[in-house]
């Protein structure tokens, strides 16, 4: 199997988990992993929703939006991929999807905090907030400023639109996803309840985040993922 097929394989289970996970939303919502040649990125195809895509439906984008290989029609917010890892020499994937739960929580103008396990995740970072504009990432200069809020955390609210998730590769990426809409959910769910919220404290959270969280386990819960998927879209 070639590097390139490798990749698509992961953009298309990484694309369906997500959609199995619900994330889902019609046909919006793209992943990408870094092309180990330098080219660009390797996207989910637009026109497509999250569940429906294959190795077939991805292509690769170079760093100025142009498709290189595969063809199909591309996602006109690019820019929150190549702007990413541009900034991030460090992340091989990127999530961007309309996670419900992410988007009532960013929206309700509160941080997110670890109630649960999942939130744990994010420390020491937490998942700064994006404010710059809740249109569509449409230019470099909107993806360079993405980025900035981005900072060296895990990911990044992007209030009133979605998240940006990010990973070493995208499998990382996207284990990051699932578990971060879990931690906006419970945390959503726990304020409904009376009474005065309880959470763990900076030193705790990140203690959680080392004990609960290696490198072997987000891999196993990747593993785990894949094989709750349906069988592949024809």
């Amino acid at each position: 199997m070639t590097d390139s097929l490798q990749l698509r394989d992961v953009v298309a289970l990484s694309s369906r988990i997500l959609a199995q996970a619900g994330s889902g939303d019609f046909i919006w919502g793209h992943v990408s992993a870094r092309d180990p040649g330098g080219h660009g990125v390797w996207l989910k195809q637009a026109s497509w929703g999250l569940e429906e895509i294959t190795a077939d439906r991805v292509h690769l984008v170079s760093w100025e939006g142009e498709v290189l290989d595969r063809g199909g029609q591309r996602h006109s917010e690019y820019p929150i991929h190549t702007e990413i890892m541009s900034a991030r020499p460090d992340v091989g994937g990127v999530v961007h999807v309309h996670s419900r739960y992410a988007v009532a929580l960013a929206a309700a103008g509160v941080d997110l905090r670890p109630v649960s396990h999942e939130a744990n995740y994010f420390a020491p970072e937490g998942v700064p907030r994006y404010t710059e504009t809740a249109d569509l990432i449409l230019t470099a200069e909107l993806g360079r400023s993405v980025a900035k809020a981005l900072g060296l955390a895990d990911a990044v609210f992007l209030v009133n639109h979605g998240v940006a998730v990010v990973g070493r590769d995208l499998e990382t990426a996207t284990v990051a996803a699932v578990l971060l809409d879990r931690a906006c959910r419970q945390q959503l769910l726990t304020s409904g309840y009376d009474g005065e919220a309880s959470w763990s404290d900076p030193e705790e959270s990140l203690a959680k985040r080392e004990h609960i969280y290696s490198e072997a386990a987000c891999r196993q819960v990747w593993d785990y993922l894949v094989r709750q998927l349906p069988d592949p879209p024809r």
